[in-house]
């Protein structure tokens, strides 16, 4: 046998062959050659920063994000259905600043003299019912028939960190892909009940945008949180099966205010609890007086994740509509006068903190609060004085 010594430029020609030759069969390079599938924080691609920066640059930059945009030009992209001008007036009334308030009343004005057919169904439930995976579920359905949808998703905030996630549109993949439907999240705040404090102004813009249905999802609430009643007309709630005996359905609270009690969760496993649990809630419902408006609650079950049952939860709040007539309009001016009471008293709280010379002394009066030295009361009546002053 004779051996044959290859030269070096051989070599690396034959290394080059047997490189492609394996890249060629690996799996890998298949998988890496294949198109990703787009999630719902891919849909749109974000503008790309310039390879170079310059103080220039950042200037306009920053100009740009100060301009000011007009009230009329706000309202007209809001009456075209328009999602990104809508965004943009949602940040504007959620704003803290007091030279944002003016514009924003003015915006709200305008909005609320529009007439529409719009329906606002609240959702709420424990934490870890299925709040998002039902609100998908049921958006889809909605939207399949026409309907413009709306989500305004209360996250919680936290009370150590005073930051939240909201990260309830990458639960909805599907519906946040959908033309017919607009998700806005907003953080809770300081404000109770399982609700943000703009929740309602949201719901005006929304239904000048032209939303049909309005779907506002509360943060995890228990028996006591049911701000949300005040400003809905169908009051959803979500049960999980056996997160409580049959007297949890007759204790007073979340469950008395309720339109329709859904029991969540009703696949595998879980059909049989969940079966058990409709029994027990529709017993526990008779033992409520009777609502003003003659609607008797229903308790349903579904499955979200499988889309089971969720077409007769909207067969349910078709009926409640159909059965309310009058009591439906009624109870929409019930809504604009919680929301007066609500107004004042959080403009009221809001003047008291910004007062200046309410601010100097507050920090005074809390450190002999804290040391003792006089009592909440004493210094609430100091602080108040001194407001009541300033009013003058």
């Amino acid at each position: 046998m004779i051996e044959k010594h290859l030269t070096k430029n051989e070599l690396l020609n034959l290394c080059e062959c047997l490189k492609k030759a394996l890249f060629s069969i690996n799996p890998i390079s298949e998988f890496l050659k294949k198109p990703k599938s787009k999630s719902a924080l891919e849909e749109k691609k974000g503008i790309k920063a310039p390879e170079v920066f310059n103080d220039k640059s950042i200037a306009q930059i920053k100009s740009f994000r100060k301009e000011k945009i007009s009230t009329d030009t706000l309202i007209s992209g809001i009456l075209k259905g328009d999602t990104a001008t809508l965004s943009r007036a949602i940040t504007l009334i959620e704003s803290n600043k007091t030279l944002h308030a003016k514009q924003a009343n003015e915006l709200i004005d305008a909005c609320i003299k529009i007439k529409t057919d719009s329906i606002r169904i609240g959702i709420t439930g424990v934490p870890g019912v299925g709040k998002s995976t039902f609100i998908e579920s049921f958006g889809k359905l909605l939207t399949t028939k026409g309907k413009k949808v709306a989500v305004l998703a209360v996250d919680p905030t936290s009370s150590v960190s005073k930051g939240s996630i909201l990260g309830d549109k990458t639960r909805m993949e599907a519906l946040v892909k959908n033309a017919n439907a607009f998700i806005r999240p907003s953080p809770s705040g300081s404000s109770l009940g399982g609700v943000a404090r703009k929740t309602r102004e949201t719901i005006i813009l929304c239904e000048a945008a032209g939303y049909d249905i309005i779907l506002i999802e509360t943060v995890g609430v228990g028996q006591s949180e049911t701000a949300v009643h005040g400003m809905v007309d169908f009051f959803l709630l979500l049960k999980l099966a056996g997160a409580g005996d049959e007297l949890q359905g007759i204790k007073r609270g979340i469950i008395e205010l309720a339109d329709s009690i859904v029991i969540n969760k009703a696949d595998g496993a879980n059909k049989q609890a969940a079966k058990i649990a409709k029994i027990e809630f529709t017993r526990a419902l008779h033992l409520y007086p009777p609502k003003h408006n003659g609607w008797t609650p229903k308790v349903l079950q579904c499955s979200a994740i499988e889309n089971q049952g969720i077409d007769e939860i909207w067969e349910s709040i078709k009926e409640y509509i159909e059965t309310t007539g009058d009591f439906f309009l009624e109870k929409r001016k019930q809504q604009n006068k919680y929301w007066l009471i609500q107004t004042i008293e959080d403009r009221l709280k809001a003047d008291f903190y910004q007062n200046k010379e309410v601010q100097q002394e507050f920090e005074l009066l809390l450190e002999k609060v804290i040391n003792v030295k006089i009592s909440p009361f004493v210094a609430a009546e100091q602080l108040l004085l001194i407001h009541r002053k300033e009013l003058k």
